[in-house]
């Protein structure tokens, strides 16, 4: 690429309204002639208010993208000049860019590496998982305390999910620990094998869920796409000795072939996973797997889920659409909450 191309795509804008629905500020801006939308992540740049000027990034909007369709406040020009960041802290997210910015890792904090660990480590290929699987898993063992570990794949930012706040609150997820490139969440990991370690360990955490954050990435390869991140969070699950669930991605309703019945993400994870691993699978429900992976067949409770009030649509599609999508989830749930018998 030409080095005169710029490809951060930053706009000057003033803000119109601001709206406070979750750790994220969702704000209207007027960008020239426009009014758009464009969200605020004020643990980073600090509070916002109307009639603040700002620089925004325009580029999501501008290409039209679903899961990232509007524009993310990149300074406050007009009280978001003051940041002290972390007092102390040494090791750096987002580093070596405009965004990099100190945290205290977990790591740091952590007892010495003893294995196996005790807890199961359930593997999402969506964030639109973490919904069922946070429920089923907790009708299974009520008293389990059950953290979300935020991995690459999708969204970066640990404020921007409503859903990770709302199974916080309703006491679903015992917390949430961004690792690797992923920042923001209650508690920082430098990787997502130190992640899984910590709340096993210096949290308290019975199980984990690990996934990554909203609007996952990619391409129609079978490698380029967010939902590979499953792998490295399979395999350190499994380096450690934690007893691992995948909980697969699957469909009927699809439009997409190669994501109908078992998704190529999923079936490309398991063809090139090291480990033997667990694969959580609706009653009824059986793809052919490739050897060494075990299967366990769990029933999903669909009906208890959707009374939960809990989100209940996944790219634009809801149960009736898409029932397959939420019963592999919802089963990936009752297997783990299998292995926290006792608890």
């Amino acid at each position: 690429m030409a080095a005169d191309v710029q490809r951060l795509a930053l706009r000057r804008g003033r803000v119109r309204s601001v709206e406070r629905t979750g750790a994220a500020a969702e704000v209207t801006v007027e960008v020239g002639e426009e009014t758009r939308a464009a969200v605020s992540y004020e643990l980073m740049t600090g509070p916002v208010e109307a009639g603040d000027e700002i620089v925004v990034n325009v580029a999501a909007l501008d290409l039209g993208l679903g899961s990232g369709g509007f524009d993310v406040v990149h300074v406050n020009l007009t009280r978001g000049l003051e940041g002290s960041g972390v007092p102390d802290a040494h090791v750096m997210k987002v580093n070596y860019s405009s965004l990099q910015h100190a945290v205290e890792p977990l790591e740091e904090r952590a007892p010495a590496l003893e294995r196996p660990l005790a807890g199961p480590v359930g593997v999402l290929a969506l964030h639109g998982q973490l919904a069922c699987v946070a429920w089923s898993a907790s009708q299974r063992a009520p008293a389990a305390r059950i953290g979300y570990v935020q991995t690459q794949g999708g969204a970066l930012p640990g404020m921007f999910s409503r859903v990770v706040g709302d199974l916080l609150d309703r006491g679903l997820l015992a917390g949430h620990v961004t690792a690797g490139a992923a920042f923001g969440g209650e508690h920082e990991a430098i990787t997502v094998a130190g992640a899984i370690h910590a709340g096993l360990t210096l949290l308290g955490w019975d199980a984990v869920i690990a996934g990554p954050g909203p609007g996952i990435i990619g391409s129609a390869s079978a490698l380029g796409h967010g939902g590979l991140a499953a792998l490295d969070s399979l395999h350190a699950a499994a380096a450690l000795g934690a007893s691992t669930v995948v909980v697969p991605r699957m469909s009927e309703g699809d439009p997409r072939e190669r994501h109908r019945g078992l998704s190529h993400h999923t079936r490309t994870v398991l063809d090139l996973c090291l480990a033997e691993v667990t694969v959580a699978l609706p009653e009824g429900e059986d793809p052919a797997l490739a050897a060494p992976h075990a299967v366990s067949q769990a029933p999903a409770n669909l009906e208890g889920y959707l009374e939960s009030g809990l989100p209940a649509s996944t790219m634009g599609r809801d149960v009736t659409d898409d029932s397959l999508f939420f019963r592999a989830a919802l089963a990936g749930g009752a297997v783990l909450g299998e292995g926290l018998d006792g608890v």
